[in-house]
């Protein structure tokens, strides 16, 4: 089935391979979205013709219209173009792959236009899951996701007649390039070696989550959001291989696992074109050169962002707001070079004890529990 495509974040990792996936397979692109990446929208612009091209920032949206005058792509800025481009009503499916919290008001913008959500934005489901899957149950929204892990959990789920057949949702981690190391180790590592991570490319932010094993804490609640799954029927292992990328146990015992290559192009086309399984560009998985599966405990000691995370899953509310935004400005500190790696944690476990939680958020109440986390990460630092 082809699809019409407005890609928020096209400029990301998963943003230019969701372009890879719609010139192989046929998709159209109606409209695209960077924040202040002028050359690399242009090129994608001339590309792929689409109605609208969005640079948020102001001065890139000036420079953008000027180099496509030529072009019948229409330029907007800011955060009202984000939200046209998300309710643009030639794109049918909406990828939103925005970092952050910044992605939470387009996804909802598309969710509340009854689109296909491929979504690659997990702080979404982090800072606001009951809010958004109620939204996308009014409208009719399909929530599809694209994060390798729970692209795998969603396309085992296709082996089962209903949730009451599942026992527990195993999410696999890499454990990044630090697993296995004391927190003495930790306090030593650089930022050069905290962005090389071993089996995936991916954007700065969310390599440095990785590393923190942040980024699967994230995904642990953000499984409970998507599958309405309690906490205690949800389990992670490091599986440093990256080969199994999750895993679903069901009632009689049997584990279905989806595997593949190191290659987020299979996931994000099956978010595409589910239920439907197309030819595409992603690398097919060679058994015969795999190396020996291996999976191991993770440890929330050591690695405290996934504590805290884990901690955040039982205690709900804007809890696991405060975690995401204090988190998204420790690793904003930390790739400037301003705190150590193991302050990352600090800054978010102190930013949990100082914001106030509330127990059933609005949405207005998400976004000022996501501003005082970061204020009080700044404030710790200042």
């Amino acid at each position: 089935m082809k699809r019409t495509l407005s890609i928020l974040g096209s400029s990301g990792s998963i943003g230019q391979q969701t372009l890879k996936v719609a010139e192989v397979c046929g998709h159209e692109v109606a409209a695209i979205t960077v924040n202040k990446s002028v050359e690399l929208a242009e090129a994608q612009v001339r590309q792929f013709a689409p109605r609208l091209a969005v640079a948020v920032d102001e001065n890139a949206a000036t420079d953008l219209r000027v180099r496509l005058a030529d072009t019948d792509t229409k330029v907007l800025s800011g955060q009202e173009g984000l939200l046209e481009a998300a309710s643009l009503p030639e794109a049918d499916t909406v990828v939103t792959a925005i970092v952050g919290v910044a992605g939470l008001r387009p996804t909802l913008a598309a969710i509340d236009c009854g689109k296909r959500i491929a979504l690659a934005n997990k702080e979404t489901l982090v800072c606001a899951g009951e809010l958004v899957m109620s939204r996308a149950q009014e409208s009719g929204a399909e929530i599809v996701p694209v994060d390798s892990e729970h692209s795998a959990i969603f396309q085992c789920l296709q082996g089962c007649k209903n949730r009451g057949e599942v026992r527990r949702l195993i999410i696999t981690a890499s454990g990044g390039p630090f697993y296995g190391m004391d927190c003495k180790e930790l306090s030593l590592v650089t930022k050069e070696q905290a962005l090389k991570h071993p089996n995936w490319a991916m954007g700065a932010k969310i390599t440095i989550d990785s590393a923190t094993l942040m980024n699967k804490g994230l995904e642990f609640i953000e499984a409970m959001r998507l599958y309405a799954m309690p906490p205690e029927r949800i389990q992670i292992v490091v599986h440093r291989e990256s080969i199994v990328h999750s895993l679903v146990e069901f009632e009689d015992g049997a584990i279905l696992a989806q595997l593949g290559s190191a290659d987020m192009c299979l996931p994000i086309q099956y978010a595409l074109t589910w239920p439907e399984r197309t030819t595409g560009p992603a690398k097919p998985l060679d058994l015969l050169s795999c190396p020996p599966l291996t999976f191991q405990k993770p440890d929330p000691d050591t690695f405290r962002c996934l504590g805290l995370a884990l901690e955040c899953a039982e205690r709900g509310g804007t809890s696991t707001a405060i975690l995401n935004g204090a988190n998204e400005a420790a690793v904003a500190l930390f790739l400037e070079d301003k705190i150590g790696f193991l302050d990352i944690p600090r800054l978010v476990e102190r930013a949990l004890d100082q914001v106030p939680v509330v127990d059933r958020p609005t949405l207005e109440d998400i976004f000022d529990a996501d501003h005082a986390a970061r204020e009080a990460a700044h404030q710790a630092v200042r």
